[in-house]
Protein backbone atom coordinates (compact mmCIF):
# COMPACT_ATOMS: atom_id res chain seq x y z
CA UNK A 1 0.00 0.00 0.00
CA UNK A 2 1.23 3.30 -1.01
CA UNK A 3 1.93 6.05 1.74
CA UNK A 4 0.44 8.93 2.10
CA UNK A 5 1.39 13.12 0.90
CA UNK A 6 0.04 15.84 1.95
CA UNK A 7 0.51 18.85 0.27
CA UNK A 8 -0.31 22.20 1.27
CA UNK A 9 -2.17 23.94 -1.51
CA UNK A 10 -2.60 27.77 -0.52
CA UNK A 11 -4.24 28.77 -3.84
CA UNK A 12 -7.28 26.64 -2.77
CA UNK A 13 -9.49 28.99 -1.02
CA UNK A 14 -12.98 28.13 -1.72
CA UNK A 15 -15.50 24.83 -2.22
CA UNK A 16 -15.07 24.97 -5.96
CA UNK A 17 -11.23 24.78 -5.52
CA UNK A 18 -11.91 21.66 -3.06
CA UNK A 19 -13.84 20.08 -5.75
CA UNK A 20 -11.55 20.76 -8.70
CA UNK A 21 -9.09 19.86 -6.64
CA UNK A 22 -10.61 16.57 -5.30
CA UNK A 23 -12.34 15.66 -9.23
CA UNK A 24 -8.42 16.19 -10.64
CA UNK A 25 -7.10 13.69 -8.32
CA UNK A 26 -10.20 11.18 -8.75
CA UNK A 27 -9.17 11.31 -12.26
CA UNK A 28 -5.16 10.50 -11.91
CA UNK A 29 -5.48 7.96 -9.03
CA UNK A 30 -8.93 6.19 -9.36
CA UNK A 31 -9.80 4.44 -6.39
CA UNK A 32 -7.41 6.88 -3.87
CA UNK A 33 -7.99 8.23 -1.13
CA UNK A 34 -8.38 11.75 -0.79
CA UNK A 35 -8.94 14.54 2.46
CA UNK A 36 -9.35 17.98 1.92
CA UNK A 37 -9.04 20.34 4.58
CA UNK A 38 -9.46 23.82 2.92
CA UNK A 39 -9.28 25.52 6.16
CA UNK A 40 -5.72 24.73 6.36
CA UNK A 41 -5.52 24.73 2.58
CA UNK A 42 -4.04 21.04 2.86
CA UNK A 43 -4.71 17.47 0.67
CA UNK A 44 -4.33 14.61 1.92
CA UNK A 45 -3.74 11.81 -0.68
CA UNK A 46 -2.61 7.88 -1.06
CA UNK A 47 -0.90 6.81 -4.24
CA UNK A 48 1.68 8.00 -6.46
CA UNK A 49 2.90 11.36 -4.87
CA UNK A 50 4.18 12.75 -8.37
CA UNK A 51 1.56 11.69 -9.66
CA UNK A 52 -1.06 13.62 -7.62
CA UNK A 53 1.26 16.59 -7.26
CA UNK A 54 0.67 16.79 -11.46
CA UNK A 55 -2.77 16.39 -11.41
CA UNK A 56 -3.37 19.21 -8.80
CA UNK A 57 -0.93 21.67 -11.22
CA UNK A 58 -2.82 20.86 -14.06
CA UNK A 59 -6.06 21.62 -12.01
CA UNK A 60 -4.75 24.98 -11.89
CA UNK A 61 -3.05 24.93 -8.17
CA UNK A 62 0.11 25.54 -6.39
CA UNK A 63 0.78 22.18 -4.43
CA UNK A 64 3.87 22.23 -1.78
CA UNK A 65 4.75 18.90 -0.83
CA UNK A 66 4.87 18.48 2.80
CA UNK A 67 7.17 16.17 5.09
Amino acid sequence: MSDMTVFYVEDMTCGHCESTVKQALHEALPGAPVVIDLAAHTVTVQGDAALAEAAIRDAGYTPDKRA
